[in-house]
């Protein structure tokens, strides 16, 4: 499992964000608080506090593609 903060903070990129995350077979999370949710779904990424880094938590290892794939769209 990696985990990292990433930062979301323009439509497009969180458009894209999710776009390249539902594309993945395993599950990613976005973990704000208390709060938890499914990264592969638009309007729960769009309901969290967007301000703020968020904690993401995927079911992969650190050589996936993925990884690089997100580097343009979260700092």
């Amino acid at each position: 499992m990696i985990e990292k903060n990433i930062i979301l903070n323009k439509f497009e990129d969180i458009k894209r964000f999710v776009d390249i995350t539902m594309q993945q077979p395993f599950d990613v999370d976005l973990v704000s608080g208390k709060y938890v949710i499914n990264a592969k779904s638009l309007i729960g990424v769009f309901s969290m506090d967007l301000s703020r880094p968020i904690l993401m938590r995927a079911d992969c290892d650190e050589n996936a593609q993925y990884l690089d794939d997100i580097e343009d769209v979260s700092q």
